[in-house]
């Protein structure tokens, strides 16, 4: 039987602001062997749905289970298995490539730096590239060689597929169709472009203002009138 990688059960959660929005009752469970999308607006509630995965210190009500435990009572555990790839990642901008993984490995305790350097020939990367100097392409391969070398079971896309010109897209899911192809990992993305993302994914759900619809298949298509 397939044990569910990520669980939300009943999240409800605010960003910091004071009049930001919440997560609303947002509820669901996410298989192994598959990539996974949610589309909506700028300001929908995606990227608090995965700082509430991330920040130890969000503030939500409910529950979240990473392989069946809590991230409350496991965070730093749950993270050694969390790869996140997003333009708000923060690396050493004036490091290479080489030294953001040696430097940022030290967290993990199952790091495979050979794993690393060959990911990032695969991706045609040069490791001794500065961070800075990376195209927001580059970054985004960078980051996805870093998440795989600490053998992620999650991998959490926010925004990243946004701007890809055909040809790197089209790798890009090649790529994350190999690495999800044992059955042990899933992605979850997000996209507030409902059109593009469902092409590319098994499942899409939409957010609207902090209300998370059901994961459907994506070839079935989804509609915005499905919000209540």
């Amino acid at each position: 039987m397939e044990q569910t990688i990520l669980e939300f059960q009943s999240v409800t959660g605010a960003t910091k602001k004071r009049n930001g929005f919440h997560l609303k009752e947002v509820s669901f469970s996410l298989l192994p062997g598959y990539i996974y999308a949610i589309t909506g607006k700028n300001g929908a509630g995606k990227t608090t749905l995965m700082k509430c995965i991330l920040d130890e210190r969000s503030k939500y009500a409910g529950t979240i289970l990473c392989h069946g435990e809590d991230i409350r009572n496991h965070h730093a555990k749950v993270m050694e298995t969390v790869g996140f790839v997003s333009d708000e990642n923060t690396f050493f901008e004036e490091r290479t490539a080489r030294q953001n993984a040696e430097l940022l490995s030290l967290l993990y305790q199952d790091f495979d730096f050979e794993l690393f350097l060959q990911t990032m020939k695969t991706l045609k990367l040069p490791a001794s590239k500065t961070y800075k100097a990376m195209s927001r392409g580059e970054r985004i391969k960078f980051q996805l060689a870093f998440a795989i070398a600490h053998h992620s079971t999650l991998y959490l896309f926010d925004e990243a597929t946004a701007g890809m010109d055909p040809v790197f897209r089209m790798e890009f899911f090649d790529l994350l169709r190999a690495l999800i192809g044992d059955g042990l990992k899933c992605v979850l993305m997000t996209s507030h472009n409902e059109t593009e993302i469902i092409k590319d994914t098994d499942y899409a759900a939409i957010m609207k203002d902090g209300i998370l619809t059901p994961f459907t298949e994506s070839m079935e298509g989804i509609s915005h009138d499905k919000i209540r």
